[in-house]
């Protein structure tokens, strides 16, 4: 049986007062597409950085294709390519030597190493400008360096951190397309994002983490149906005042116009039962209009809580 790309068992690490991870157990699988989501301070970069040796966690343990990322350091190591969301780069040498002096790093030859590095500036689209230096990149032109960077390893497990933050809508879908070919080619995927249509779009299976803890683990289809939808009732003859309905999971009834909004968890398993009692009680309906929660507001509702709740609602809807 092959090993998880990583299995992670009640990792704890904290900073002083902080604890920013906190029993966190987590377990991907070989060539899966991950996506991991959170708020800010969630943990999820003190995970990553566990994983990759920049930080020794205080408590349980890590593999990486079955290596320990810390007793197999150097084979955990190997198996993995990182993009960070932070550039750290050597910003004196061309692009194309950097990438040479990365391979070299995972005991690869010089020659197989000029190579390497070609062929990763070949698939993120700046060959040309291979000689240039770091810095006089463009900023989309940074952020497929740092992938062509976490590719020169041949790494099984590509980490990318926030990989298009601040990059513009083409180069985000370019990006998406990169990455989704890798995936497709066998190479595991772990993706923290702040796009939740990042992780609709990308992931076989999502971990929503806060305070150092994972929340829920499921695929986006999984975690849509536990957020609350909204059914849109159009009445041949509205009435004046909403109808009483009693159907389980119901939130919310009210009548806006001529439509009639159901408010129900899993709106769609809702909706017959709803249809049966509206026919019943005499009303005809004319059409229904199903609104699919989203990803989006199932994360908030997983990761507020009291006296931050109308803050992020603010800013979801802003």
């Amino acid at each position: 049986m092959t090993a998880p790309a990583i299995r992670a068992r009640e990792l704890q690490k904290s900073y002083g007062d902080v604890q920013a991870l906190d029993g966190l157990s987590l377990t991907v699988e070989a060539g899966e597409f991950f996506g991991l989501l959170g708020p800010n301070g969630a943990g999820k970069t003190t995970f990553i950085n566990a994983l990759v040796g920049l930080v020794r966690a205080d408590g349980g343990e890590a593999t990486v294709f079955g290596a320990d990322v810390e007793a197999d350091y150097r084979e955990a190591r190997d198996r993995i390519g990182l993009a960070p969301q932070e550039y750290n780069v050597d910003r004196f040498f061309p692009i194309i030597e950097v990438l040479e002096h990365k391979a070299g790093y995972h005991g690869v030859g010089r020659d197989e190493a000029r190579e390497r590095a070609e062929e990763a500036l070949k698939t993120v689209g700046i060959w040309d400008k291979r000689d240039t230096r770091f810095d006089w990149l463009s900023g989309g032109m940074k952020r497929r360096f740092m992938l062509a960077r976490a590719l020169v390893s041949d790494p099984d497990l590509l980490i990318l951190d926030e990989p298009t933050a601040g990059v513009d809508v083409e180069l985000r879908r370019d990006l998406w397309e990169l990455i989704t070919d890798l995936n497709d080619e066998g190479t595991t995927i772990l993706l923290t994002t702040h796009y939740i249509e990042e992780a609709e779009r990308l992931c076989d299976r999502v971990a929503i983490m806060d305070s150092g803890r994972k929340v829920e683990v499921a695929t986006p289809e999984e975690l849509r149906d536990r957020g609350t939808d909204t059914l849109e009732f159009e009445l041949a003859d509205p009435p004046a005042t909403a109808p009483a309905l009693d159907v389980d999971g119901i939130h919310r009834i009210t009548m806006e116009g001529d439509r009639l909004l159901v408010t129900a968890a899993g709106g769609s398993q809702a909706a017959p039962a709803v249809m049966r009692q509206l026919e019943r009680a005499g009303h005809t309906v004319a059409s229904l209009d199903i609104r699919r929660a989203s990803l989006e507001e199932v994360f908030v509702d997983m990761t507020r809580t009291g006296d931050d709740e109308a803050a992020v609602q603010t800013e979801v809807e802003a």
